[in-house]
């Protein structure tokens, strides 16, 4: 088994682990009811997608 010969120091480490970050989720406006929604994803308000409604919603919601 492989065992590393020195110690990896806390510059090298942490440089590493810089690259490790989270990203902004892309939100776009609804086409159909211009709410507020995540890409590629059906919108929780009308339930439409790509121009089709896919989740029939009720009227009163």
């Amino acid at each position: 088994m492989a065992v590393p010969k020195r110690k990896t120091s806390k510059a090298r480490r942490d440089q590493r682990r810089a690259n490790w970050k989270l990203s902004v989720p892309a939100i776009v406006e609804c086409p159909q009811c211009h709410a507020r929604k995540l890409a590629h994803r059906v919108c929780r308000h009308c339930g439409y997608y790509d121009g089709e409604q896919v989740i029939k919603m009720d009227e009163e919601a």
